[in-house]
């Protein structure tokens, strides 16, 4: 199958990176924004993606469909996916791009294969692709060559095996160190400071890992307006560690800290209004102080 129109489900941050890379390389990608915000509607305008309405009409005019959304998401929108495929009666690929549990992504094959809808499971690794070479796409499922025409559109597409699960177990684990250690030193670095040992931790950290000190100061700024989306991202990494018999309990504590990020001023804002310099401390400061115990037990 030739792929000349890819529905995006939906325009947020990363799917609208992937449609402004898509378009700018000549694919035409289109959205279905009816009910839809208006940062949608604004971040879909700036990738030049074309409105169409409804659902089943992205289905009508797709040949491609990219599902990138909130994990706890992805299988009420396939449902409704493959309903409409159903409806039209179109051949059609669907490509799962969410970062979600394989034993969720293998439900969500069936639900759309059983349209008749070919299937693939992909996993999005680095940020949206807006600088060339930062960010991979991995693909599984007997289907997952078509998804590699993306290529001669802009983007690194990796093929990884054929069977439904990979790729999202591949984002899993990823994730599972990538986002999980955000996690872990934000709350340690807020237990710092509440202990007024927040400049000497620094230092040290500083001082004897040098790597690990660069890395928060790029992650944490980044993390605080997405960590609405991460809640469900390390809820589905908890359930992906317990079906292989490992301690699910890391990961729910790590949703945790990004429950209490999400409740903050930071945690507030839109990507497009987070400001990439804020110092660290400033940011640890924010979110001690936002999420004292006083405030959350209701005694502040």
């Amino acid at each position: 199958m030739q792929i000349q129109t890819v529905g995006i489900l939906s325009p947020g941050d990363m799917g609208q990176a992937i449609a402004s890379v898509l378009n700018q390389n000549g694919l035409k990608t289109i959205a279905a924004l009816d009910d839809r915000s208006e940062r949608t509607r604004q971040l879909a305008a700036a990738a030049n993606i074309q409105d169409v309405g409804s659902l089943t009409q992205l289905v009508i005019e797709s040949d491609l469909v990219l599902s990138v959304l909130v994990p706890s998401a992805a299988v009420e929108v396939a449902k409704q996916v493959a309903e409409a495929i159903s409806n039209v009666g179109k051949q059609i690929l669907y490509v799962d791009g969410n970062a979600i549990a394989p034993q969720k992504v293998k439900r969500i094959a069936q639900i759309i294969e059983s349209s008749g809808a070919t299937f693939v499971d992909a996993s999005i690794i680095g940020p949206p692709p807006r600088v060339p070479g930062r960010t991979r796409i991995y693909a599984s499922g007997k289907q997952a060559d078509e998804l590699q025409q993306l290529q001669n559109y802009g983007l690194d597409i990796r093929v990884i095996g054929d069977e439904i699960g990979q790729a999202s177990g591949l984002k899993m684990s990823y994730a599972a160190l990538t986002k999980g250690l955000t996690a872990i030193s934000t709350e340690l670095l807020i237990a710092a400071h509440r202990l007024g040992l927040d400049e000497q931790l620094w230092n040290e950290v500083s001082s004897s890992q040098p790597e690990l000190a660069a890395i928060l100061t790029r992650s944490i700024p980044s993390m605080t307006p997405k960590a609405h989306r991460w809640i469900g991202e390390m809820e589905e990494i908890a359930e992906t560690f317990q079906e292989l018999g490992l301690t699910e309990r890391i990961f729910y504590g790590a949703a945790d800290v990004y429950r209490l990020v999400k409740d903050t001023s930071l945690g507030k804002e839109t990507p497009e209004e987070c400001d990439r310099d804020r110092p660290l401390r400033d940011i640890i400061t924010t979110l001690s102080d936002e999420t004292a115990p006083s405030l959350l037990d209701g005694n502040g």
